[in-house]
């Protein structure tokens, strides 16, 4: 049973990251909110080194950013084997 409590929680940080990645990525698009910057400067670099992995290989299509969403997906479908192993 131990194994079962360490992969649900394992399952359940993934989702908050998952979480905090969508936070993310919706304060990019409200930049000049002054409260907004300071949430948007916190998550930053707990964010960013997962979204950088995929920003080095899918390059932005005409100023969009693309690899959140491919970050999204793979960050969803470790989660969601960690939530079926449990």
């Amino acid at each position: 049973m131990p194994t079962a409590l360490v992969t649900e929680s394992l399952s359940n940080f993934l989702y908050i990251y998952l979480s905090l990645i969508v936070v993310r990525i919706l304060l990019n698009w409200f930049p000049t909110i002054e409260w907004m910057n300071q949430v948007a400067g916190f998550l930053s670099p707990i964010t960013d080194p997962y979204l950088n992995i995929f920003r080095s290989f899918i390059p932005p299509l005409g100023g969009l950013d693309l690899s959140p969403i491919l970050a999204i997906f793979v960050l969803q479908l470790i989660a969601e084997l960690f939530g079926g192993m449990a």
